[in-house]
Parts: structure tokens; sequence; C-alpha cells
């Protein structure tokens, strides 16, 4: 998962809007969202290689998104798949912040993260690099890349202004909305781009919101909706080598 941006107890309706892109290499096997037949409560996409997950819900609530934490230094094999700590989150029991205690104990298992997890009324963040617990400010929009919470690069500061304005202008959400946010393929301008050591053209590459490169790009967009009456819609949409392949709804109430 490469972009989440989400409006957190700020909208009339709804607790909890999540707008969020998965970037991967198009070889890498994928499950698309389901009900897992190991875990029946976890609804959730799943890495077929790992099997872990990037984000997903459970049917009591519990919630958890990550992304990678884009730096040369925090590439490459041989630490544990960071898409287990959201699989041990939703399909465990631990309260979110002494689940986030127990990952600081192992963090240097692990390449550089950001996960954001808890359930609809309470939501915390934590990333391996500063190591520190916090918990999420209600009332808000926010916006998660590869690097920290909010951190004002392009993609985050179009994405979390452009969900700001449709959602506090629109009291039931389109989800066909929220995914023509994600779809947005505009390249940011060289002097607005970050320095992660990648170089600057792929930089330029990996700065719009929906990514499309020979073997890399988005994967996949997850729309979750969750309202004050705790009913859940969640959309996931597949791609492609950039091309539209399906699409799974789910909607339920957390029990």
């Amino acid at each position: 998962m490469c972009l989440i941006n989400f409006q957190f107890h700020e909208h009339p309706q709804y607790k909890l809007i999540v707008a969020a892109n998965r970037d991967e290499f198009f070889k890498r096997p994928t499950a698309q969202a389901h009900f897992w037949e190991d875990v029946p409560n976890v609804l959730a996409g799943r890495d077929l290689l790992q099997m872990g997950t990037w984000l997903g819900i459970t049917k009591q609530g519990r919630f958890a998104a990550l992304t990678n934490f884009r730096d040369p230094a925090h590439m490459g094999t041989g630490k544990k798949s960071r898409g287990d700590i959201v699989r041990r989150y939703l399909a465990g029991h631990a309260e979110p912040q002494n689940f986030l205690q127990s990952i600081q104990k192992e963090k240097e298992e692990y390449f550089g993260f950001n996960v954001i997890l808890g359930n609809p009324d309470q939501l915390y963040y934590y990333n391996n690099i500063q190591n520190e617990i916090s918990e999420i400010n209600k009332g808000e929009t926010h916006g998660l890349s590869n690097h920290f919470l909010n951190t004002p690069w392009p993609k985050v500061v179009k994405g979390r202004k452009n969900l700001y304005h449709y959602v506090m202008e629109t009291p039931k959400i389109d989800v066909d909305q929220l995914f023509q946010i994600l779809l947005d393929a505009e390249e940011a301008p060289d002097e607005e781009l970050p320095n992660t050591g990648i170089g600057a053209e792929l930089e330029r590459k990996l700065s719009s919101l929906f990514i499309h490169l020979p073997d890399y790009g988005t994967r996949s967009s997850t729309v979750l909706l969750i309202d004050h009456n705790n009913q859940v819609t969640f959309v996931e949409r597949t791609y492609h080598d950039g091309k539209y392949v399906g699409e799974k709804e789910y909607t339920f109430m957390i029990g």
C-alpha cells in the first residue's frame, strides 16, 4: 500500500472514510479482497507470496493498513514480511497500543514501515523509524504514503485535499467519486518532488496517486466507509498493467 488518505470522525454521517492505493510489482501473486478461509472474520486482499496483507478490517471492527518506508536502506530481502503485521493485528485480539508495543520490540526485524491500526473510534499510528506510538487525531483528514504520516509529499497533499473537499461537500458519499480521486495519474512538478535516494526520474514516476510503470504500479484501490451506525462498506477495484480488472464489494454491520 503506497497511499492511504482517510478522514476520521470529521463527516456527519461517517466515522471513517478511507481511499487507498496499493502499488506493487505486477508479477507478485495477489488475491482480491475476500473473507479469509483460515481467519473467517478478516476481510482483506492477500499477498499470496507471504500470506500477509496491506489493508483490512474484521467483522468486529478491527482495522489496519500499512505502507513501506521509501529509503534504499529500508529495501531488500532477508527480513520479515511487513504485511504480516497487518495480518497479526486483524487475526488477533490484542488492544491496539499493546499490539504496537509488541511490534516496537521487533522493529529491527522489519525494513521500514508505517502502520495505522485500531477501530472506527480509535486509531493509532506507528513507524519503526521514529519508533513512537501516537493516537491519530479525530476531526481531521490525514494522508500517508511512503514517509511519515501527513508528510507533505505532492500525492499526499493532493489526495488529502481532494478527499476533504469532496466528502465535506457531500452528505452521502459516492464511492465512484473516491475512486476517481485515486485514479489521478498526473506526475508532480520536479521542484515538488521529495528526494528519497531513488533518483529524480523514478521519484517523478512515483509521484502520482495512480502509478503505471512497465513492471510495477497500482494493483488495487480500496474505498472503506464506516458510518455512525457501524455499517461497513468495503469496495476494492483491481488493476493490472494500468487496466481495470474487476471489483469486489462487501457490506456488513460491525458486531
